[in-house]
């Protein structure tokens, strides 16, 4: 596949809290041919990963709320019911940043994490992954106010039934794509994982 495609150049088109990388590239066309030299911007920020908590013994998930520059212009406004979720660090592992943002975001400690998948964002305009994940956790002191302070963070912690945490999905309350993704994922999964981790 790699013999399907060529970058001619790369730059950096802007630098700021994110950056924005300039592609000019071509690729070969599903007829044999190739395209004109093309232009892209590419969002970098790099990969992510997310955690939907879950407390098998309350029978409760939890989601962090907070700002959101690019939910401006959305139904609802721009504070978003969201999964814990962080940036890879360089050759961090995926679980260690589910396990760092948990205590970070939500002040809790993940015990066992179970794989939901790993997805594309949005792959017309950025090149980060996310990988998603359920983690076990002890919800029964969970609230509050959370986040890093040298990050201007402002978290707030809430958590609900499994069912309730279901329909905040199906009523798009919990409307990004990550939280859809694993509360629809829990929906399919609920039962067998609550069995599972039940103690």
């Amino acid at each position: 596949m790699a013999a399907d495609w060529e970058l001619i150049r790369r730059e950096v088109a802007f630098q700021g809290y994110f950056r924005i990388d300039r592609y000019h590239l071509r690729h070969r066309r599903f007829d044999g041919s190739w395209t004109p030299v093309l232009q892209r911007e590419l969002f970098e920020r790099g990969h992510a990963v997310a955690v939907l908590p879950y407390d098998p013994v309350l029978d409760r998930v939890l989601l962090v709320e907070q700002f959101r520059v690019g939910a401006l212009e959305a139904p609802g406004g721009p504070w978003l019911l969201e999964l814990v979720a962080g940036i890879i660090e360089p050759d961090e592992p995926v679980d260690a940043v589910a396990r760092r943002e948990a205590d970070e975001e939500a002040g809790i400690v993940i015990t066992d994490l179970e794989r939901i998948c790993e997805y594309l964002v949005s792959p017309g305009g950025t090149s980060e992954r996310t990988t998603l994940f359920v983690g076990r956790a002890d919800l029964s002191e969970a609230g509050g106010i959370h986040g890093c302070a040298d990050e201007n963070e402002d978290i707030r912690v809430h958590t609900f039934a499994a069912g309730e945490a279901i329909e905040l999905a199906d009523r798009e309350r919990a409307n990004n794509a990550a939280a859809m993704i694993a509360l629809n994922w829990f929906a399919r999964h609920h039962a067998w994982l609550h069995d599972r981790w039940f103690d």
